[in-house]
């Protein structure tokens, strides 16, 4: 139907002939002739339908934004004063010969620009995604994974996949549960991720696996979350931690080359996880922000106020500072926000100082707690924080996850506010993460990634003499404040396994009913192995400058797991469930 993209036309088809498909960006009638902007996925072009032309005029005056239209014309150049440099067909034009309305247009139901709410977008999608922003984000993912097949096809691994229809493992989040018909009242689960399967993978011989998978996870929902993702899921046998991040950063690496032409710096590099919750009171550090979190538990572990030596002397707390570099010059209005910031992460309050005079001790600093502090106090905190005249400085106390969460929440918002986030890309890995995590409230462990996560402890028995500071082999891959990847070397001794279901509160019998078939597969000859996993969304978001990764899947849920297109989830019929013996409980 078409010979050409709109896009595509440039001055080197001047004169030439061309038919061209596409919707109409826009129509207007200025002094007898009538412009048309048509527009398909590369772009949008000027059409002139000239009044001398009867039939195609006639066409033309009944169309109106988003018709579906095909004109024929010839391609001409357009005087150099009228040349439009933000349009790549800027230099050119079409003088229609022909205008055909393929199909009509209803009046539409949003604007198609980005003053429309997310609802409404997301109700006629379809529409939406029309957009150049949208056309663009959609054929940016599409070549984010053509990239990585390249380049995982090249490194011997076999695209595999495995089932959706699973059974309910316990991952850290909701299943979505399936019904089954065959078995009633018996459930299948969604996969919250091919884990286990491809660990089963490895123990088969495959060797090297991958699969970009739908992942399901019935969860609360925010910018960066979706109740079903996509997932880039790789595993391989007879590794170290080191070689699953030297395919992991290079297949990254490739990825950015190929898809956005940008060369990652590197290597990689690396850094604790006790070291970035320190400095940056994150596990996902942002890099291109400089500031960083000192901890003066030393400073103030003597002084009055409680607030501060409380914590300083609690080995599982800590007083944190935070180095606004010419903060000095905040409002009380403007810290005022900032209090109101950590409040929303946990904090109870926020102290501050405005250092005035740094070599002045307390008479160059202006504070509310100045007068709880002692001279010599004040001086070792101006001079652990670096801190210069004009500076300010934020102060969090109480335990370490507390103070990690709030005045990391802080951090990143004193860095966009001062403008201090660098341009670029800034990765790394986070590596040696706690093993476990303990819940004061439920009295007992959890895993931090997943149970089937390797120890670093030598064997069982010294796992399970001190859990509470074992470490994983476990290693994020973070960029620009996301954790794009994360993964581990996994557990292949049957007794570890266990030892580690036991710290769980997983009792043999527990265990077998839960992950039978698995702890039977580590019987076999089970090779060591590990992998990785990376969010497709979040990765494609990031290179489209997404702050939402709503925005690089075609149909996403919102906030509230629900669909605006489609209905969903929606009430099924009564014969459905009878057949799958449910019922229904009004609550």
């Amino acid at each position: 139907m078409r010979t050409h993209l709109c896009g595509n036309i440039n001055e080197r088809l001047d004169g030439q002939n061309v038919v061209l498909c596409g919707w109409v960006a826009r129509a207007r009638d200025l002094g007898g002739l009538i412009f048309i902007g048509l527009r398909d996925h590369a772009g949008v072009l000027q059409v002139i339908v000239e009044p001398e032309n009867t039939p195609a005029f006639a066409v033309a005056e009944r169309l109106r934004n988003e018709f579906c239209i095909r004109v024929t014309g010839t391609v001409r150049m357009r005087p150099e004063s009228q040349w439009n440099p933000d349009m790549v067909t800027g230099k050119v034009e079409l003088v229609a010969d022909e205008v055909e309305i393929l199909n009509a247009s209803a009046p539409l139901p949003l604007l198609m620009s980005e003053e429309d709410g997310e609802e409404v977008r997301l109700r006629y999608r379809y529409l939406d995604l029309r957009r150049e922003r949208m056309q663009k984000n959609m054929r940016l993912r599409s070549r984010l994974n053509a990239a990585i097949r390249q380049f995982l096809d090249g490194h011997d691994f076999v695209d595999t996949e495995t089932p959706i229809l699973t059974k309910a493992t316990p991952e850290g989040a909701r299943d979505y549960l399936v019904p089954s018909r065959v078995h009633p009242g018996s459930f299948f689960a969604l996969p919250q991720s091919p884990q286990i399967f491809k660990q089963l993978l490895m123990m088969s011989g495959l060797d090297r696996y991958y699969q970009i998978a739908r992942c399901f996870r019935d969860e609360d929902l925010r910018a960066d979350r979706q109740p079903e993702f996509t997932q880039l899921d790789l595993e391989m046998a007879f590794v170290e931690e080191s070689d699953v991040q030297a395919i992991a950063e290079g297949m990254i690496r490739s990825v950015f080359r190929q898809v956005l032409d940008v060369d990652l710096p590197g290597p990689f590099p690396r850094m604790s996880w006790q070291e970035a919750m320190t400095r940056y009171g994150s596990d996902k550090p942002d890099l291109r922000n400089p500031l960083e979190l000192t901890t003066i538990c030393d400073q103030v572990r003597e002084v009055e106020f409680k607030v501060f030596s409380g914590p300083a002397n609690d080995p599982d707390s800590r007083v944190a500072a935070l180095k606004v570099p010419g903060g000095a010059s905040l409002s009380r209005k403007q810290i005022d926000g900032y209090t109101e910031l950590v409040a929303k992460y946990g904090a109870k309050g926020l102290a501050w100082m405005k250092v005035n005079q740094a070599g002045a001790g307390l008479d160059g600093v202006q504070s509310p707690i100045a007068k709880f502090l002692t001279g010599e106090a004040v001086s070792g905190i101006v001079q652990a924080t670096g801190a210069g005249d004009g500076d300010l400085l934020f102060f969090g106390a109480g335990l370490k996850s507390d103070v990690a969460a709030f005045m990391g929440a802080l951090r990143l918002q004193v860095g966009r506010d001062f403008d201090l986030v660098e341009d670029g890309w800034k990765p790394l890995w986070v590596v040696d993460f706690p093993m476990f995590e303990f819940d004061a409230e439920d009295q007992r462990y959890y895993a931090l990634h997943h149970p089937f996560t390797a120890p670093a402890a030598a064997d069982a028995e010294a796992l399970l003499a001190d859990p509470a500071n074992a470490v994983s082999r476990g290693y994020d891959m973070v960029l620009n404040g996301a954790e794009i990847g994360g993964g581990s070397i996994r557990i292949h001794d049957p007794k570890l396994q266990q030892a580690v279901f036991d710290i769980l509160g997983m009792d043999e019998a527990e265990a077998r009913a839960r992950f039978g078939f698995l702890l039977e597969a580590l019987r076999y000859g089970c090779p060591p192995h590990g992998g990785i996993a990376f969010g497709i969304d979040r990765i494609a978001a990031l290179m489209a400058g997404e702050d939402s990764i709503r925005e690089v899947i075609a149909f996403p849920k919102t906030t509230t797991a629900g669909c605006p297109l489609t209905g969903a989830p929606a009430d099924v019929d009564v014969a459905q469930l009878d057949e799958l013996r449910l019922q229904i409980r009004k609550s």
